[in-house]
């Protein structure tokens, strides 16, 4: 079932998610939902809080990215084959030389802009079957991690922009709390009570 994409501007987007356990209500159903809804608004990640819950769950897939040709067909192949469910994870280490990647958000639609992170995490987490992972990612998978990460830390990626950069968009991030915008995939506006 595709669910609604909570909209900039909602303060679920604020918080600081909770860590889940194993026998939570109907995971399995709602990961499901969470890969359903990523798809349908063409998302490669996609973050419990995006969808209005305060958990720390994130599902990534990017296989959309390997049909970037800025790639190097090692990079591509790995994009096209990573598909991943992060349960109550836990960023351990970020190294290497920040580099700029423009980023978009699903909650966040139309707006687009460069931000810095490292290129290499090592990440735990629990897979979809609460077995333990310990693992080092790079490059574009890292950053789509790390965005997703952000998420249930309560931090958006506009967060990150200069405040010069921030003053700029700051209409454009009113119009979209008030669902003054236009998506071909359903939204809830935190300014409007109706849903979309």
């Amino acid at each position: 079932m595709i669910l609604p994409i909570v909209a900039y501007g909602d303060s679920v987007l604020k918080k600081k998610a909770e860590p889940i356990t194993q026998d939570y209500p109907e995971l399995e159903a709602l990961i499901t939902n969470m890969f359903e809804t990523m798809y349908g608004a063409y998302g490669v990640g996609l973050a419990a809080p995006q969808i209005g819950l305060p958990i720390r769950l994130f599902v990534v897939d990017t296989e959309p990215f390997a049909d970037d040709e800025d790639l190097s067909k090692e990079e591509q192949e790995a994009m096209k084959d990573f598909k991943q469910v992060f349960i109550n994870p836990e960023i351990l280490e970020e190294t290497g030389d920040e580099w700029a990647f423009n980023e978009g958000c699903l909650s966040i639609p139309d707006v687009r802009e460069d931000v810095f992170r490292k290129p290499t995490i090592t990440i735990k987490f629990q897979d979809e079957k609460f077995n333990a992972h310990t693992m080092t990612y790079n490059g574009l998978i890292a950053r789509v991690i790390q965005h997703e990460y952000d998420h249930i830390e309560g931090v958006l990626f506009t967060d990150r922009l200069s405040a010069f950069k921030k003053r700029i968009i700051k209409g454009r991030l009113n119009n979209i709390s008030k669902g003054n915008i236009n998506v071909d995939y359903r939204m809830k506006f935190p300014l409007l009570k109706k849903k979309r």
